[in-house]
């Protein structure tokens, strides 16, 4: 390590000898001056001083005001405010100014190493600790993954994955964060072989809670008599995405569950929605509502009825009369209203608002040459979520709710998963153009890439023609026809895609809330 240079400025320098050398015993570079003219001088004379200590009590130019000298010629040095004075203003000022740190004589030689290792060190021993942390967790995951897991153990390990994917971002941990890549692959290798196992069962058996029954199973029995509930449906919103804007809904609302369910497959919109304001699966939906089911090939809106599935939905479900509303927001300028709005839905027990934003991020980064950058991996997409929501109309809406006292449930009805690995596909003309899952006939596939069902009502599915044949990518598989086969590879490799089966897209969060307020 290059030495750490230290600029120290202080009227009574000599009297600091001893910390000074037990500083130069540690290896530090320390200059002094004895004023403040004398130290911005200094700065402004060598780019090499890391870190500055400055005496608040200075004859001449004080310490506060050679502080804003300093933050004038360079806004990121970082300054230690040393003084004798205690008073508030003093150290509100100081603080203000954005200091580093803020000492009171007489300080030892402990304290500053100690403020140093803070200030110089800091990043580098958050990095060193997360490795040697998510070292020792890798072998653990890597065991319970080899032990066979059920489905709550894998719902464990995937928010143990994305734990310290966050971690390892926020200590820029380059190595372990490849390694913690490598992890990930491996799990959903093995979580997609326990789909294909389980999924006919899952939903045979309907115990375990899916899109089709999350409303009854997880979202009703909560319903409050004595506060209203808004459900908030954020569309692709995965496990790593709401626990970068936790952080930013905390400030105003206590979490009081986190839980999670499985979407269904096909892990897209047209399916999984449907299925959770219906309760109902995809077959059911298609027999019960003719008139509002569209299959893969047909024309027309998929998702156009979601409200009057909610409002049967709720019929079915809850025996007293409740007030009820739902809201689709699918554009910036149906959003905008919201902030007015929002208020006046503390008049119904219960309302619904769909929300598309995340969805349209993720289709705008396929197309999009500006987007593909700026969300290149799974790191800067959970960044380029994180900044939008917290600029946009909904965390002004929720700011406003917050104000009352209102219980707020987030969710999802499907994550996304960037995708890799190419697979070659052929079929017919009304073959869906889904990357990550196809219904068709007479499907021509590598078997390996792939869950298939070739009698897709025994897993809920609607059947398009009699020999129609659903498959499902595995893992970050994408699928291909042979025309313009590297054409395609190229444009959507990388990109963020849903409707397969992976963790990211089948593990979904359902977060209940509470205003502070109450």
């Amino acid at each position: 390590m290059d030495k750490i240079k230290i600029l120290w400025a202080d009227d009574e320098i000599d009297l600091l000898k001893p910390q000074i050398l037990f500083l130069t015993g540690k290896g530090y570079d320390v200059v002094t001056v004895t004023n403040g003219y004398d130290a911005v001088e200094e700065i402004q004379n060598d780019i090499n001083i890391d870190v500055v200590f400055l005496d608040e009590s200075m004859p001449g130019m004080t310490g506060l005001e050679t502080l804003s000298k300093i933050k004038e010629y360079n806004t990121g040095l970082p300054v230690v405010m040393i003084t004798k004075n205690e008073a508030e203003h003093v150290m509100e000022e100081a603080i203000g100014s954005q200091i580093a740190d803020y000492l009171i004589k007489p300080v030892n030689p402990n304290q500053i190493l100690l403020t140093l290792k803070k200030i110089i060190d800091n990043k580098r021993l958050v990095r060193e600790k997360a490795s040697s942390d998510y070292r020792l967790e890798f072998r653990q995951i890597s065991m319970q993954m080899n032990m066979g897991l059920n489905e709550e153990e894998w719902i464990e390990i995937y928010k143990k994955i994305i734990g310290w994917e966050i971690k390892l971002d926020e200590s820029k941990t380059t190595e372990m964060s490849v390694i913690l890549a490598m992890q990930k692959s491996e799990a959903n290798t093995e979580f997609s072989k326990f789909v294909s196992k389980k999924y006919a069962g899952w939903i045979k058996d309907n115990n375990l809670t899916m899109s089709h029954n999350l409303m009854r199973n997880k979202v009703f029995p909560i319903l409050k008599t004595e506060v209203p509930t808004i459900m908030l449906l954020l569309d692709n919103l995965r496990y790593d995405q709401w626990k970068v804007i936790e952080p930013i809904i905390s400030e105003l609302y206590r979490v009081e569950e986190e839980d999670s369910f499985f979407s269904i497959l096909p892990t897209a919109t047209q399916y999984s929605r449907n299925a959770i304001f219906a309760g109902m699966l995809p077959s059911e939906i298609e027999k019960k509502y003719p008139q509002f089911w569209l299959n893969d090939h047909e024309e027309g809106g998929k998702n156009m009825n979601e409200h009057e599935f909610l409002k049967e939905l709720i019929k079915r479900n809850i025996r007293k009369e409740i007030k009820s509303d739902y809201l689709k927001i699918t554009s910036i300028n149906q959003s905008k209203p919201l902030v007015d709005n929002v208020l006046n839905y503390l008049n119904n027990d219960f309302t619904v608002i769909v929300y598309n934003f995340i969805d349209m991020l993720s289709h705008a980064r396929t197309e999009m040459e500006v987007l593909k950058e700026l969300a290149g991996d799974e790191t800067a997409y959970r960044s380029l979520t994180k900044s939008w929501f917290l600029h946009s109309p909904l965390w002004s809406a929720l700011q406003r709710l917050a104000e009352k006292d209102v219980q707020l449930i987030i969710t999802t009805d499907h994550g996304t998963i960037r995708v890799k690995q190419p697979s070659k596909v052929i079929g017919d003309r009304e073959t869906t153009t889904n990357l990550r899952y196809k219904v068709g006939r007479n499907l021509q596939y590598d078997k390996r890439d792939v869950l298939e069902f070739k009698d897709p009502q025994a897993v809920g599915l609607p059947r398009p023609n009699v020999s129609s044949t659903f498959i499902f990518a595995k893992e970050d598989t994408f699928f291909l026809y042979p025309n313009n086969y590297n054409h395609f590879n190229n444009y959507y490799k990388n990109t963020f895609q849903h409707g397969g089966i992976s963790l990211e897209e089948m593990i979904c969060p359902i977060i209940r809330l509470r205003s502070k307020k109450n």
